[in-house]
């Protein structure tokens, strides 16, 4: 995707198939505030006599990494390196937790690298729609290791809020486990830890723009 357009239509695509709009936000990798504008903008699901929304663009940057999560060679490499990254931090970790969708391909060879069993985290964005997300609640797969009070590592592809990341770390530990470190791909907040949790990225972003830029 090289514009905003393109997202749009994206955005259009996947509502009209059923998801929701938390998950057109993990599918884009942008926050549940620019999927519901570009949703918005689409048109989707919207009677055609309802007027154009007027909500302003929200201040986001869109991540395409569909170059590496096509070629398996290439999200190999790319797990080894954030393997790396981790491979310092604890020595009794012998679990990587990888949230969904994006992040279980990437835990997955994390996983294999670092020689520990791999979990995965379903987050309760791709429940969201509209309204309070407190409301939604996240879950452990029952086909993947257990937490069972277990050190492990927490792997993702993209830090948009951060909220993903908190809300995984909180279950973790609400499961008796100890989150030891997280990894991203791309972290788009420049966020160093999460509930003194370190977090390490391969990639960091930095918006630089005046606010009247994003209007």
């Amino acid at each position: 995707m090289k514009n905003v357009d393109d997202l749009i239509e994206s955005a259009a695509e996947l509502a009209e198939r059923g998801l929701s709009k938390g998950e057109i936000a993990d599918e884009l990798n942008v926050s549940r505030e620019t999927a519901s504008w570009l949703v918005e903008r689409s048109g989707a699901n919207r009677v055609e006599s309802t007027p154009e929304p007027a909500t302003a663009r929200p201040a986001d940057i869109h991540v395409d990494w569909s170059a590496i999560g096509r070629d398996s060679a290439r999200l190999t490499h790319v797990g080894r390196a954030m393997a790396d990254l981790l491979s310092k931090q604890g020595e009794e970790v012998d679990l990587t937790i990888g949230i969904e969708k994006a992040g279980a391909p990437i835990a997955t060879t994390v996983a294999r690298e670092l020689d520990t069993d791999l979990g995965t985290y379903a987050p309760a964005k791709h429940q969201w729609d509209e309204g309070d997300i407190a409301e939604k609640g996240g879950g452990f797969s029952q086909n993947f290791a257990t937490i069972r009070d277990r050190e492990c590592y927490v792997v993702d592809d993209t830090i948009t809020s951060g909220t993903t990341l908190t809300e995984t770390v909180e279950a973790v530990r609400a499961q008796g486990g100890t989150p030891v470190a997280c990894c991203v791909l791309v972290d788009k907040q420049g966020v160093e830890e999460i509930d003194d949790v370190p977090v390490y990225s391969l990639v960091n972003v930095v918006q630089v723009a005046r606010e009247s830029d994003s209007e």
